[in-house]
């Protein structure tokens, strides 16, 4: 049998290839056994941007609590965007995989597409914050749209009126730290708070601009210095509180349909 010479060409390639395939083992495996944990974290920061839209977190809450109080207060709901119906959704649903699937979404037109979002899912997860009694107290809903950089997602949390805002929070985006960034500055989400989503007639009417705060119903100033995010943001409304988003629903939770 030939000696195997680790100091050659053939050697130290032979070598490179085999710590090649070694390492290759142990990340797949790493990534397989991490999922889990993954997902599961996954979950967990959703439950909890949830929860602190509708006001339900504070300094005290321990991650651990997160599940059970998420369990206690909120059941989740599917919405069928063209109706404003609910029905009976899919196990595992995620939007951003919904809107690659011609089956579960729509494309969207030039002249409907405010948002940046080229295209809209059939359906919507909706989130129905419930009080110790039982009832509907607020409605949580999700919202995204492009910013300067990125899309950013969010939740608002609506009164069952179907038109007042509790809260609005952004969870994941990549607006400039400081700048369009301060989308996460609980200072300015705060301007949201009692808000009016509509008009009389039922068309959406929040809007985000420079001085729009001296419209003290719908009006939300926009964050200095990030004038396209906060475009982004007023655009992201826009769409979703009209009929290409959440309008027929909200139109249903006011007439009490829902």
């Amino acid at each position: 049998m030939a000696k195997f010479n680790k100091d050659s060409v053939g050697g130290t390639i032979s070598i490179v290839v085999l710590l090649s395939l070694i390492c290759s083992v142990i990340v797949a495996g790493s990534a397989v056994l991490l999922k889990p944990t993954q997902e599961e974290q996954k979950q967990l920061d959703k439950q909890k941007n949830i929860l602190s839209v509708a006001g339900l977190l504070d300094s005290n809450t321990k991650p651990s609590q997160i599940k059970e109080l998420y369990e206690k207060n909120i059941e989740p709901k599917f919405v069928d965007l063209n109706s404003g119906d609910y029905v009976q959704g899919p196990a595992n649903f995620d939007v951003k995989n919904a809107v690659k699937d011609p089956a579960q979404s729509i494309q969207l037109q030039a002249q409907d597409d405010i948002a940046g979002i080229r295209a809209r899912a059939n359906l919507a997860e909706v989130y129905l914050v419930k009080n110790d009694q039982g009832e509907v107290a607020q409605i949580v809903l999700p919202i995204y749209g492009r910013g300067l950089w990125s899309t950013m997602y969010g939740f608002i949390s609506v009164q069952p009126d179907g038109n007042t805002l509790n809260g609005i929070t952004y969870y994941e985006h990549g607006e400039t730290p400081g700048l369009g960034g301060e989308i996460e500055n609980p200072r300015w989400q705060a301007q949201f708070v009692g808000k009016k989503l509509l008009d009389p007639q039922g068309q959406p009417a929040l809007h985000v601009g420079k001085g729009a705060s001296s419209d003290k119903e719908h009006g939300i100033d926009g964050i200095s210095g990030s004038t396209l995010t906060s475009n982004g943001v007023d655009h992201s409304f826009k769409f979703w509180l009209g009929q290409k988003g959440f309008g027929p629903y909200l139109a249903k939770l006011k007439a009490g349909a829902n």
